[in-house]
């Protein structure tokens, strides 16, 4: 006899749904697997066989074969394992069910616990699209699942308790309220928030970063050991508008295929800030794998990637970045196939201005030779520093700045209600595009939003003539100059905003 049960596969961002298929036949014992099934999957045989036993259920020791369609599509991980121990049972037999609308996800334990499995996000938004009404899914992922609407969720524990719902021996295993859970992934574990009120001085580094998180910009910290380059950047966080709830269902979603959901509940609501050391390889930064999984590139979509001492990444590393970081999506191509994620990040990355560190300090002698300084430099390709929009000193604190002698610092909500205020404005600019910042705009964009004053133009041209800047340099300071003059409240960018822009690109000035 033959059952038929649903479940779901993902494949990339990509969910599909899988019929898995059971039929037992007479003869000697046999348990085949087919479908392009991977490692993981055909090692549910013996999973579902001891979770079969220790249910009290008598498992068909005949010729059994399980099918997973569509059977052209690579099948992976351990989700199949509740399906298959339905479909098994229905096939035998023992028990006399209608799945239709219906569809399970879930890794048994030998002893018949449902354990939580990868991917459950874009799976059951997937089941719903498909017309399922009802999901039978492992406690732990249903948090995470209780976001989607249009479907019923129901967190099960153990087998026991799914056949028990099923024999109408319990009635009490309601589906799951449909309210967004209160956790907060990503947030502070440890009850203290950083501040930007922490970092004491350092006023020109806070307005780069400033204009850096009003307009989505990428930016290089470059400083002494002990200028505070990485407190300022892990600090951008907290002055990042909140995110929409489109794009925490995005990031989600990233997090759920990989794996990070930590506790496997509610939805990321925190911009994620990604800090891979050096030593990171180039496909665990842009995805990598038999089957690609999401990098930290990825990860850090709608969020800060920030790579602290940045010279010392490998160069095909850094090389790894430059067009994910243009389009905001990194594409992988494997012999499975070939896969997008989204990875629309700001970059943020910190480096010492020489090997030694101190060239340029106030006190302290650089011992490094100049071709030594150079070869530093080199270590970063110049079309990596073109496609970063900010590029600051961060020089070491005075005395009377780090003995909080001085003003009073801003807090990062302070400073965020700037931002937030910048942002807004460029929400309404970009009303009814993919476009939410101005580091996103498109060329054609550029030259219509960045409309300048006589003066402004002028000193652009000047500079650009005289330096010989390239496109992708001119259509960045453009797009600085627009943030501020958004922060600023300007509709026309002004001399000034260009001067400032011309600055934190490093550009010299005449």
């Amino acid at each position: 006899m033959t059952a038929k049960v649903m479940s779901m596969g993902i494949f990339g961002m990509r969910s599909f749904m899988v019929e898995v298929e059971a039929d037992i036949s007479g003869g000697k014992f046999r348990f085949d697997m087919v479908g392009l099934p991977d490692t993981a999957v055909s090692e549910a045989k013996e999973r579902v066989q001891s979770a079969i036993k220790n249910s009290g259920y008598g498992f068909p020791f005949n010729h059994i074969v399980i099918n997973l369609a569509p059977a052209d599509v690579k099948k992976e991980g351990s989700v199949y394992d509740l399906p298959i121990f339905v479909a098994l049972l229905m096939a035998g037999k023992q028990l006399n069910i209608d799945v239709s609308e219906k569809a399970f996800i879930g890794e048994l334990s030998l002893s018949g616990d449902v354990r939580p499995v990868n991917g459950v996000l874009p799976m059951v938004i997937e089941a719903r699209n498909a017309g399922i009404k009802k999901v039978f899914l492992p406690c732990a992922n249903a948090g995470e699942a209780a976001v989607v609407d249009g479907v019923e969720i129901y967190p099960v524990i153990n087998v026991s308790q799914l056949l028990a719902y099923f024999l109408e021996k319990d009635s009490s295993f309601p589906p799951l309220a449909k309210t967004l859970p209160e956790t907060n992934e990503g947030s502070e574990q440890s009850g203290i928030v950083p501040d930007f009120s922490d970092v004491m001085g350092q006023h020109t580094a806070k307005r780069a970063l400033e204009i850096a998180a009003a307009g989505g910009h990428n930016i290089l910290l470059s400083g002494p050991p002990g200028s505070g380059k990485s407190m300022l950047a892990k600090r951008i966080p907290t002055i990042l508008p909140d995110m929409t709830f489109e794009e925490s269902l995005e990031t989600t979603k990233i997090y759920s295929i990989a794996g990070e959901l930590r506790n496997k509940k509610g939805l990321i609501k925190i911009r994620p800030f990604r800090s891979p050391h050096h030593t990171v390889s180039p496909a665990a930064l842009s995805g990598g794998g038999a089957v690609p999984r999401p990098g930290e590139l990825s990860l850090a979509h709608n969020g800060v990637l920030f790579l602290d001492e940045l010279p010392e990444f490998q160069r095909v590393t850094m090389e790894v970045m430059r067009q994910p970081i243009e389009d905001g999506e990194v594409t992988i191509s494997r012999v499975a196939g070939t896969l997008t994620y989204p990875c629309s990040v700001m970059l943020v990355a910190a480096m010492n201005p020489c090997p030694c560190g101190y060239f340029g300090h106030a006190q302290k002698k650089c011992t490094c030779t100049e071709s030594a300084r150079q070869r530093y430099k080199n270590r970063i390709s110049g079309p990596l520093l073109d496609r970063i929009d900010i590029v600051i000193d961060v020089p070491a604190a005075s005395f009377s700045e780090i003995s909080g002698a001085g003003e009073r610092e801003e807090t990062s909500a302070e400073i965020k209600a700037r931002v937030e205020k910048a942002r807004e404005i460029q929400l309404q600019r970009f009303k009814g595009t993919s476009v939410t910042c101005n580091a996103k705009m498109t060329a054609v964009q550029t030259r219509s939003f960045c409309i300048m004053d006589e003066a402004a133009t002028a000193l652009i041209k000047k500079q650009y003539e005289r330096l010989g800047l390239s496109g992708r340099t001119y259509d960045k300071v453009l797009r600085v100059a627009r943030t501020i003059a958004d922060i600023e409240g300007y509709d026309i960018i002004k001399r000034e905003h260009i001067f400032e822009a011309l600055r934190f690109k490093n550009i010299e000035i005449e």
